[in-house]
């Protein structure tokens, strides 16, 4: 998610996705009505610097009233920090629950669970520009096959690496995933004052690539039931590539095994680090850093030259609540405020990255930088599974603690990821 620096803080949005999760079942909250008039209640998230984003809601919602008499249009911006909290009040008490909501693409399938969101699996492939939509964007509204809200902008992660250092050291830049670890190591046995590459033991989504890029993945489904494929050979193998970065040679253990996300982002911004795995939303805190004109951008390698590691597909979605009586007005909404116009805007404000491949190829050539995170859009992201279980393996941080019992020489990776599997497997289970 970008809950951006935010889908993009994925640790810290999936945990509060983990209480949504947890959400007990609510009564039947369907609507008994479908009016074509009065107010629509909306509610978004508050980010950081809001001002931006409001002005692009602010012309959405004009051009909306405008093409819908007799339609008012009543926006709320939120905190995310308490949004499970908020949004699950508002699934279980339909009379002060909004009509629209903006929602992390990882709460999905819990909200589904939790009958908060409609289904508008019609709506959407009758929408024109539906049918640009980023694959992988249109799996984290898709919950068994069925559609619940629409795309409203993507994060996603690359390599961040130092010109000037290794420039100074004669070095290329990686072009495959054992050249990126042997050229972190050479970074800090040259400079060790530098991490070569910072990575951190709970840095979830800096981790998944490694796992990906191996052929691993993080579980199987089979008829709508997860299990766990962590214990797997290839996921091993992903999860020794990523935890051979952690030591002396690289990134020490007792300072790296606890960092997260953005932890690792902030310390190659503070010149700390000759390479890191951050998001295009963590563009602008870099620059805002030490290393300002002094690094580039390219897809995080693969296990081939020149392959690009899968990358999780972060970002939020815009939804219809199951218990709104303005169903037509809301999806058309849902269509305004995250078509093809508004987030060409969203990107122009906030440098939200849009849903749409068309939009997404535009938007790269007015904004260099974009380009890498274009491409590994391009080369086939992934997400998470779509079980309501998810938030709650991440809440519980299991990923995390596998990954740190290993670097600290607790458990050796075969162990580690077998009692992980465990965890998660009990979690699919308890999930249904």
């Amino acid at each position: 998610m970008k809950l951006s620096a935010r889908t993009a803080l994925p640790l810290a949005a999936l945990a509060l996705a983990g209480l949504a999760a947890c959400a007990p079942g609510t009564s039947d909250n369907g609507a008994k009505s479908d009016d074509k008039s009065g107010t629509l209640r909306v509610w978004l998230f508050q980010e950081v610097n809001n001002g931006p984003k409001q002005h692009v809601v602010d012309r959405a919602v004009a051009a909306f009233e405008k093409s819908h008499q007799g339609a008012q249009v009543q926006v709320e911006y939120i905190p995310v920090e308490s949004r499970a909290q908020k949004i699950k009040a508002a699934f279980n008490d339909p009379g002060s629950a909004p009509d629209l909501i903006e929602y992390g693409n990882t709460d999905t399938a819990g909200y589904v669970k939790d009958g908060g969101l409609a289904e508008v699996s019609a709506e959407f492939v009758a929408w024109d520009e539906a049918k640009d939509t980023d694959p992988t964007a249109k799996q984290s509204v898709t919950v068994g096959g069925k559609i619940y809200g629409a795309p409203l902008f993507v994060g996603v992660r690359a390599l961040y690496y130092r010109t000037d250092v290794l420039k100074e050291l004669g070095l290329a830049v990686p072009r495959t995933q054992d050249e990126l670890i042997a050229t972190a190591k050479k970074i800090h046995q040259s400079k060790p004052d530098l991490y070569g590459l910072v990575v951190g033991g709970a840095y979830t989504y800096g981790a998944l690539p490694f796992l990906w890029a191996n052929g691993g993945e993080l579980a199987t489904e089979n008829g709508g039931k997860y299990t766990s494929a962590l214990d797997a050979e290839p996921a091993r193998k992903g999860i020794t590539a990523y935890t051979s970065l952690f030591g002396d040679d690289n990134c020490p253990a007792a300072k790296c095994a606890q960092m997260g996300g953005n932890a690792t982002v902030t310390a190659f911004a503070g010149g700390k680090a000759a390479m890191a795995i951050g998001g295009d939303f963590n563009h602008a805190a870099v620059d805002a850093g030490a290393v300002k004109g002094k690094y580039a951008v390219v897809p995080l390698p693969g296990r081939a030259p020149g392959s690009i590691a899968p990358a999780f597909a972060g970002g939020n979605n815009i939804g219809v609540l199951k218990s709104s009586s303005h169903r037509t007005l809301a999806v058309g909404l849902m269509e305004q405020l995250a078509g093809k116009a508004t987030q060409r805007e969203l990107f122009d404000a906030m440098g939200f990255l849009p849903t749409y491949t068309d939009v997404r190829a535009d938007v790269a050539k007015k904004q260099p930088f974009v380009e890498p995170f274009v491409r590994t859009l391009a080369a086939g992201a992934k997400f998470v599974p779509a079980s309501p279980g998810w938030g709650r393996i991440d809440s519980s941080l299991v990923l995390p603690t596998m990954f740190q019992e290993i670097v600290s020489g607790k458990k050796d990776v075969a162990k580690a990821s077998s009692d992980a599997a465990k965890r998660m497997n009990d979690v699919f289970g308890a999930a249904g």
